[in-house]
């Protein structure tokens, strides 16, 4: 059965989501005129995406929705103290750059003492709307309806932005890696998209990833609402440290990361991933074995598989402008991680007794690329796909359809019932 994560999973900002910080100032004046002309009306809201889609944000919508709908007895009063929070932050952080142990403390305790007095302010609406939504990881088609908010807009309009903006960032991210997924068939896909965007987004996208399918994230941040452990190779920046030479960085990183991560070893370095691979083969063996490797006698089975002192796999990341030492010269289609490289790397490793070592690919990879792979039947094990997953955007709507139970909505949109939606109990957020 489908579940909904709870509210405080997604660190709200709560006193800033509550006095419109991150509103469209639109929607703050719109909420302000219906009060100050005491127009109570019950409307019903509905979202939806513009294209087919993989909906993820409904969850952290929610969450929002709990905890900003309603309004200030004083709105006065708490504008001013909203300021005076905003002003303490920045001194915090200003004293906590510093390590300034004694001004954080005394400003953070203010800060406490503001926000309880906020808290006090406020009365909660939640159980004055009634909401229904689709579930995180479900499939939407163009216009249908993946949520809806029915009360008074009073309580919650001036949230619309704020809503419509973490249900289409995670919903973008979510379609474009469950294209790839499919592509895959089955093979794992690596989430390595956090270098291409702000870190503020990664629990965001980590989460709509693995809503999607895919395998693992590289952040701690991108498994945040999951609570699992981000995943890696080893990167360039580690070769470089031991002057360029793969297999010392990879000894490396066995003596001293943690005996439950897999060895993946980036092998692309001298443009040569055969090559590189049976140095870093031979360097395991002999370190780990105590006796010498040679190709062709030697079973390397002993080093080959998960955890510390063997190597699970290697990543070919081969730039798309250069083509690999064991490519033969053809034309664009042999440049980068080709289809070529994996064969002949496959054929290569399997010929001396490597059949068990992984191959990894990543650099310039999504759904079509991935597809013809998979067409060609490539021997690749797992996919890793970066910055190709944050090009895909889904745009998120929401329009009011009817007003007091009746019809009201601009030309050419209408209420859409879809039988899908579930309602949100008015309890959901409480511990179980």
């Amino acid at each position: 059965m489908a579940k909904r994560l709870h509210p405080k999973i997604f660190k709200v900002p709560i006193d800033k989501i509550r006095n419109g910080y991150y509103s469209d100032i639109y929607f703050a004046r719109f909420v302000e005129v219906l009060k100050k002309d005491q127009r109570a009306v019950r409307v019903l809201y509905q979202f939806f995406p513009r294209k087919d889609a993989v909906v993820v944000g409904i969850d952290e919508a929610l969450a929002i929705l709990r905890y900003g709908t309603g309004y200030y007895k004083d709105e006065e009063k708490a504008r001013v103290l909203f300021e005076e929070l905003l002003s303490i932050d920045k001194k915090i952080q200003g004293a906590a750059a510093c390590f300034d142990i004694k001004k954080v403390i005394d400003y953070t305790k203010s800060k406490w003492e503001i926000k309880q007095r906020l808290a006090d302010l406020w009365v909660d609406k939640w159980n004055e709307i009634e909401v229904k939504a689709l579930y995180d990881g479900e499939e939407a088609k163009d216009r249908e309806p993946i949520m809806t908010i029915e009360g008074d807009p009073r309580y919650f309009g001036y949230l619309e932005t704020i809503l419509l903006g973490v249900i289409a960032r995670a919903t973008s991210t979510a379609t474009a890696v469950k294209k790839v997924v499919k592509a895959a068939r089955g093979k794992p896909i690596l989430f390595f998209s956090a270098r291409f965007d702000h870190y503020w987004v990664q629990a965001t996208d980590g989460y709509a990833a693995l809503k999607a399918g895919a395998f693992g994230v590289s952040t701690d941040a991108n498994a945040d609402y999951w609570g699992i452990k981000s995943a890696g190779t080893i990167p360039h920046a580690l070769i470089a440290a031991y002057t360029g030479k793969t297999e010392d960085a990879a000894l490396a990183f066995d003596r001293h990361i943690e005996p439950d991560v897999n060895r993946i070893i980036l092998v692309d370095w001298d443009n040569d991933v055969i090559g590189t691979t049976f140095r870093v083969i031979k360097k395991f063996y002999e370190t780990h074995i105590g006796k010498p490797f040679k190709p062709g006698e030697t079973d390397p089975s002993p080093i080959i598989g998960p955890g510390k002192g063997k190597i699970w796999g290697v990543r070919f990341d081969t730039s798309g402008d250069l083509r690999d030492k064991s490519v033969v010269p053809k034309d664009e289609s042999s440049l980068g991680v080709c289809p070529e490289l994996v064969w002949r790397a496959r054929q290569e490793f399997d010929k001396y007794g490597l059949n068990g070592l992984k191959i990894l690919v990543s650099g310039g990879f999504d759904a079509e690329k991935i597809e013809l792979f998979e067409k060609l039947g490539v021997p690749v094990d797992a996919y890793g796909v970066g910055s190709k997953l944050l090009r895909e955007k889904v745009d998120i709507t929401a329009d009011i359809v009817e007003v007091n139970g009746k019809p009201c909505a601009k030309v050419g949109r209408y209420k859409i019932e879809n039988p899908r939606l579930k309602i949100v109990p008015e309890e959901y957020w409480k511990e179980k």
